[in-house]
Formats: C-alpha cells, sequence, structure tokens
C-alpha cells in the first residue's frame, strides 16, 4: 500500500461518516452555487437585450446539457468505477478506466459538435424556438459549440477527483471557470458591444480555462489514478470492454441529463402558444430551482464517493450511516432554501428583468405561480437525490437508470403533456411538482428495499489488512 492509498483509506473509511460527508460536499456545494451563480448572471446580463434574447439562453441551456448528459456518463461511469477499484487497492486499472473514460468524452464531444453544428437550425426551432428567439440563439450556439468537446472532458476530471475524496481541487477548476465567465459577461457584452455574442464568447473561454485548471491537477499528480496514454494501446477489444463498462455504470447520468433536455424542449413547446414571456417566464423559474436544486446535488455528490468507497470496502453500516445523514442534512437545507424561494417569488423574477411594464408583468404572471409550485417540491427531493445517486455510485446501473429517468422524464413530461388539457397553463406551472412528488414515492421502495439487502455489520477486506500492516 502507498502514502497516497493510505491517506485515501484513512479519509474514506475511519473519518466518521458525516464529518466526511460534509468536507466532500462543501467543495461540491460550493462549486455547484458558482456554477449556478454565473448562469443566473448569464441570465441576468442577457436579459439586459430583451425578452426574446433571454428565452434564447433559456432554448440553448438544453444544447449544453446535452453535451454535459455525455460528459457525466463518462465522467460518473468513471469515477465510480475508479473508487471502488482504488478501495481494492486496484491503482493500474483506475488509471486505464480514466484514461479510456476521457479519451471517449474527447471524442463523443468531437462528433456531437459535428452533427449540431450541421443541423443548427432545425435543432433550435425543435427545442422550442420562435422566429424572434432564433437570431440570438443561433449566435450564442456557433460560439458555445466551439467549447462543447472540453465541456464533455471536463466533466470527467471533475468527477474522478470527486470521487476520489478530492473535491476541493474540483471545486477549483469549475469555480475559476465561473468567476471568469462572470468578469467577462458584461466586458464583453456591453464594454466591447458584442451583445448576445460576447455572451457566447464568456461561455467559450471560461470552458477551455476549466479544462485545462482540471487537467493540470492530473498532469501535477495531486490525484491518485493518473491519465496514461500507454493504456490506450493495449487491443482495442480489451479497450472497447472498459468503455462499455463505464458507459454501462454512467448510464444513469446521461438519461438524466438527456431526459432534462427533452423535459425543457417540451416545456418550452408547451409555452410557446403563450407567447416569449411565458418562455421567458419559465425559463428564469427553471434557472431558479437549478440554483435551489444545485445545494442538494452538490451534497449527494459529496455522499457518491463515500458511498461508492465503503460498498466496495463492504463497511456497511458506515454506508446506512451515510445514507441518512445525507437525507438529514438534505432536507433540512432545501427546506430553508424553498422558504426563501416562496416567500421572495416576484422579487427574485423581477432581477432577471429589463423590458416595458406590460411585458414584465406578464412574465410576473406566468413565472411567480410556476415558482412557487417548485418550491413545495424541492422539500422532497433530496428522497430521489440520495437514492439515485447511491444506486449509480454502488454500480447498480439498471436501477439508477430507472430512477434517474422518473423527475425529468418518465413523469415530468407526461404531467406537461396532459395537465394543460384540464388545467391551462396552471397545468404547465405545476407539472415540475406533480414530477416530484411521483418520483418520490416510487424510489422510496427500492431505498427500502436495498437497506433491508445489506448486512448490518461493516465486514474485513484485505485492504484493511494491508492498511493495518502499513500502519503497524
Amino acid at each position: 500500500m502507498t502514502d497516497d492509498e493510505a491517506r485515501q483509506y484513512k479519509k474514506m473509511i475511519l473519518t466518521p461518516p458525516g464529518r466526511l460527508i460534509f468536507r466532500l460536499a462543501v467543495p461540491t456545494v460550493i462549486s455547484m452555487l458558482i456554477t449556478m451563480i454565473y448562469n443566473l448572471v448569464d441570465a441576468y446580463f442577457v436579459g439586459r437585450l430583451g425578452t426574446s434574447a433571454s428565452a434564447a439562453i433559456g432554448i440553448l441551456v438544453n444544447v449544453n446539457a446535452g453535451f454535459q448528459a455525455f460528459g457525466f456518463m463518462y465522467g460518473q461511469g468513471s469515477g465510480s468505477k475508479i473508487a471502488r477499484l482504488l478501495a481494492a487497492g486496484k491503482k493500474g486499472d483506475a488509471d486505464r478506466i480514466l484514461t479510456v473514460g476521457l479519451t471517449g468524452a474527447l471524442l463523443t464531444g468531437l462528433v456531437l459538435t459535428a452533427f449540431v453544428m450541421a443541423f443548427l437550425r432545425p435543432i433550435i426551432y425543435l427545442l422550442g424556438s420562435t422566429d424572434t428567439i432564433y437570431p440570438y440563439a443561433h449566435t450564442y450556439a456557433f460560439y458555445v459549440l466551439l467549447s462543447a468537446p472540453v465541456l464533455c472532458a471536463s466533466c470527467v476530471l471533475n468527477n474522478v477527483m470527486r470521487y476520489e475524496g478530492r473535491a476541493f481541487f474540483a471545486m477549483f477548476g469549475l469555480v475559476s471557470g465561473g468567476v471568469l465567465n462572470m468578469i467577462l459577461d458584461p466586458v464583453l457584452m456591453f464594454g466591447c458591444g458584442l451583445g448576445i455574442k460576447g455572451a457566447a464568447l464568456s461561455t467559450m473561454i471560461s470552458q477551455y480555462v476549466s479544462f485545462l485548471i482540471l487537467l493540470s491537477m492530473f498532469l501535477r499528480h495531486k490525484t491518485i489514478s493518473a491519465i496514461k496514454l500507454s493504456c490506450l494501446r493495449l487491443p482495442l477489444r480489451e479497450l472497447m470492454g472498459d468503455a462499455l463498462s463505464i458507459i454501462k455504470t454512467g448510464l444513469p447520468s446521461l438519461i438524466r441529463q438527456l431526459f432534462a433536455v427533452l423535459s425543457n424542449a417540451t416545456l418550452n413547446n408547451c409555452s410557446k402558444p403563450y407567447d416569449d414571456p411565458a418562455i421567458a417566464a419559465m425559463t428564469i423559474d427553471g434557472r431558479v430551482l437549478m440554483f435551489i436544486a444545485s445545494a442538494m446535488i452538490g451534497i449527494g455528490q459529496g455522499f457518491q464517493p463515500v458511498s461508492a468507497f465503503n460498498y466496495g470496502s463492504k463497511k456497511f453500516k458506515r454506508l446506512r450511516r451515510s445514507i441518512f445523514v445525507t437525507w438529514r442534512a438534505g432536507t433540512i437545507i432545501m427546506f430553508a432554501l424553498a422558504v426563501a424561494g416562496f416567500t421572495h417569488t416576484a422579487d427574485i423574477i423581477r432581477i432577471f428583468l429589463k423590458d416595458e411594464p406590460e411585458t414584465v408583468d406578464m412574465v410576473l404572471y406566468y413565472g411567480v405561480p410556476a415558482l412557487r409550485f417548485m418550491c413545495v417540491s424541492v422539500v422532497l427531493q433530496p428522497v430521489s437525490v440520495v437514492g439515485n445517486m447511491l444506486f449509480q455510485s454502488i454500480g447498480e446501473a439498471r436501477v439508477s437508470s430507472f430512477l434517474s429517468s422518473l423527475r425529468s422524464g418518465l413523469c415530468y413530461i407526461p404531467c406537461l403533456l396532459i395537465l394543460p388539457h384540464f388545467l391551462g397553463f396552471t397545468g404547465i406551472q405545476c407539472s415540475q411538482m406533480c414530477a416530484d412528488i411521483m418520483a418520490v414515492v416510487i424510489t422510496l421502495p427500492f431505498m427500502i428495499r436495498f437497506l433491508g439487502r445489506i448486512p448490518d455489520e461493516d465486514q474485513r477486506t484485505p485492504q484493511d489488512e494491508k492498511y493495518e500492516e502499513y500502519v503497524g
């Protein structure tokens, strides 16, 4: 056992679960919040250009999320496998998984970029654009797509560092890009007079900076697993086997993200008959909801390396405690954020608007009830998040894939398509709340069954003996 492996074992196995999850979650929550703050700041500055520009950014969020979907698939798949391999003392295998996952993400990003560029106009309209929104959306998409492959690769590097317990390094890479983006937005948009093009260039530059910072952490050996290009000289059959294994483990992330893209497109198209103010309202609400939900996702991502490492080390008692600590902390935080959002709904939405009073009133008319419905249901999200991330981190891909498809897909999209026929626009406004409730009801039986299946006590493994020999 090496010094790094011993420190990793001590951190992930011997540190009290509550303290460990907190230590891993705080940098992740900060990076998530910074990313969400950047999204809100971006929406604020783009909102200065008008309602159609705001709606365009909301539509293009779907394109960005599509690339993130594949990036997270490779990242979560690689990270989960690497955590369990390191827990078993198999560093060489972990290096190979990292290299294959990163290469797969880059190649997939390049192929997707070429495809979207070739069919950009129909894709933008398919995602819910109107003729007045399209010019803004096309300009923004062109430049953002130039950084899409490195966005996919950054997702891999970020997730692997999180699963190794290096959440601070992952946070530093993401926060640096986010802060740079917030600085460049007003400079390029208004200082240089580039308008929507400036917002896109700002995003593109920040993505490349984040990628280079994250990559430097691996090249400077700040992590246990290492990028080794020599792994790519292995027989193609072995490389394809590793790639398929990564994809299988990371598939829930892909499903979750792609359903988010599909549901956003469905939301935009359902809102389209009510014109640009309705699309802008739901776009703004969606960003606010993402900001609130990012706190829970950050806590869940702090929980994932703990669950993966302890499951791989057969520390089942610690795993149980980790599950309950994460759920309790998430519920408390979500409740506080939900109360703040519910009581200041109109003020929050107004931050992102700079139009004629009549237009602002219409956006508030559509947006205020929708955001309040969303705030009611976010208190339940910790159940869904913990269940989804638990099953993915321990490698139960089929269960995790199903659970990840609920909130943004199998529950949400039918609500969007059915409820408006009975409730009008109110059906659109309350669809996310209904989907959240349904997702929790479906997730709970899976969680109860899992907890009843695993042993009550921790079990010894060869890695425990190696650590005892190391410290002895």
